[in-house]
Order: C-alpha cells, then sequence, then structure tokens
C-alpha cells in the first residue's frame, strides 16, 4: 500500500512538471491558447543597389545604398503556417558614379553620362543618382514557429510595386576652400512605376532581402536600358 501511494504521488509529480515544461512561465494553457504571434507589421530594410544590363559607358562606383520602410498588415491562412500582407511604406536608393556626372538639367530628350576629365574628376569627390518611390510590398509568407514568429525560419515570396515620388542628382565638387553641394531634381528621364519581385529568408526578426526591378530605370528612348537590384537585411517584427 506504501509502495503504490509513493509511486502514484511520483506519477502526479511527473505530470505537472512536464505541464509546467509545456506552458511559459507566468501563462496558463488557457492563456498559451490565446496568445497573439508577432505579426511583422514593420519591415526596415537596409540594402546593397546596383543596376544589371549597365553599358561600359556608365562607370558606377562605390557601395551603392538603399534603404525601404514599410507598414504591413498580415492575413493568417486559416490555422496554417502561411500568411498573407500588405503594405505601404517608402523605398529609396542610391547609385554612385566614379568620374562621371549625370546630367539631368538640358533640354535634351536623353539622360547623358558624362566622363570628366582627370583635371575636373580631382576636384569632384562624389556624384550619384537617387529615386524615392511610395512603395507597396505584397507577401506570401512561410513561419516555421506560428506561435512565435519572433523565432523560426521565415520565408517570403512577394511583389513590390512603387510610384516614383523623386529623382534627383546630387554633385561634391570643391570650390578651391570647400565642398559644395550641386543637386538637380527632376522625374522626367525616369519610369513613373516600378514592379519588382521580391523574397525575404530569415530566423527570427532578421532575414536576407532581395528585389529585381521588372521594369527599367529610365523611360523607353530616354535612358539605358538598366534594369535594378538589391539585396541586403530586413529587421522585422512587432
Amino acid at each position: 500500500m506504501r509502495k503504490s501511494a509513493i509511486l502514484f504521488a511520483l506519477a502526479a509529480f511527473c505530470w505537472s512538471y512536464s505541464h509546467a515544461q509545456d506552458t511559459p512561465s507566468g501563462l496558463t494553457s488557457t492563456a498559451k491558447k490565446t496568445f497573439k504571434p508577432s505579426r511583422d507589421f514593420v519591415m526596415l530594410q537596409l540594402t546593397y543597389e546596383g543596376w544589371n544590363n549597365t553599358p561600359d559607358s556608365i562607370k558606377t562606383g562605390g557601395i551603392g545604398r538603399g534603404m525601404n520602410f514599410y507598414v504591413c498588415y498580415d492575413f493568417p491562412i486559416a490555422k496554417s503556417h502561411f500568411s498573407f500582407a500588405a503594405g505601404l511604406g517608402v523605398a529609396n536608393s542610391n547609385i554612385y558614379f566614379k568620374d562621371q556626372m549625370v546630367i539631368m538639367n538640358t533640354t535634351s530628350s536623353e539622360i547623358s553620362f558624362l566622363t570628366l576629365d582627370s583635371a575636373t574628376a580631382l576636384n569632384h569627390k562624389r556624384s550619384k543618382l537617387a529615386v524615392t518611390y511610395l512603395e507597396a510590398p505584397f507577401e506570401l509568407r512561410f513561419y516555421g514557429n506560428k506561435d512565435n514568429r519572433n523565432r523560426g525560419v521565415k520565408v517570403a515570396l512577394g511583389m513590390r510595386v512603387g510610384l516614383l515620388m523623386n529623382a534627383h542628382t546630387k554633385d561634391r565638387v570643391s570650390t578651391g576652400n570647400q565642398y559644395i553641394n550641386e543637386k538637380t531634381v527632376t522625374k522626367r528621364y525616369v519610369e513613373t512605376w516600378r514592379f519588382a519581385p521580391s523574397f525575404r529568408i530569415g530566423w527570427g526578426n532578421i532575414s536576407l532581402t532581395g528585389s529585381y526591378n521588372l521594369t527599367q530605370l529610365f523611360k523607353q528612348g530616354q535612358g539605358p536600358e538598366v534594369y535594378p537590384f538589391s539585396v541586403g537585411l530586413c529587421i522585422s517584427g512587432l
């Protein structure tokens, strides 16, 4: 009888311990069922920017940089590990050039890239072309851990649709005693819309991201037929 009581007490202890391990500290099993996982409402992306199909006459240099910020809403697909997300945000891309200036403030119907001679290049510290879009990302998402999306594998395939908000060149040149910035703002040569398939893959709140434009950067016949792409890091959460 005494042995039976000891075995019963031991079994009860093991059962209670195993349930305590399954339920996070401070949460009851009922509370765990009602726990709402992170839906990646906010995404911040820091990227390397480049152009594909760039002609030899264009001399890009330095490290192209970009930053994208999106606020998304996530729609879980039933009780599966998948969801669909749509959002809105701002995307910025900066491409730098080596010993060249981008000429946009002329009456020419086509954008031009002026190669600088050695003397002029010495006084020309930096030249870049920057574009900014109001952008809507759409993603089909997979979460390895659907109960806590701040942990586990995350994969997303999607499409980014962008509306051009700003395009400008900026040159930093020497005037002898100091450097000044010369800026030209115009959207006349750049396509108004862009469409770019995208992907993300990572763990928890950090992932690798990338995109490739299906549309040309410049309008047909008004610039070289280049296709922007980007790769970088995405920080997501909330």
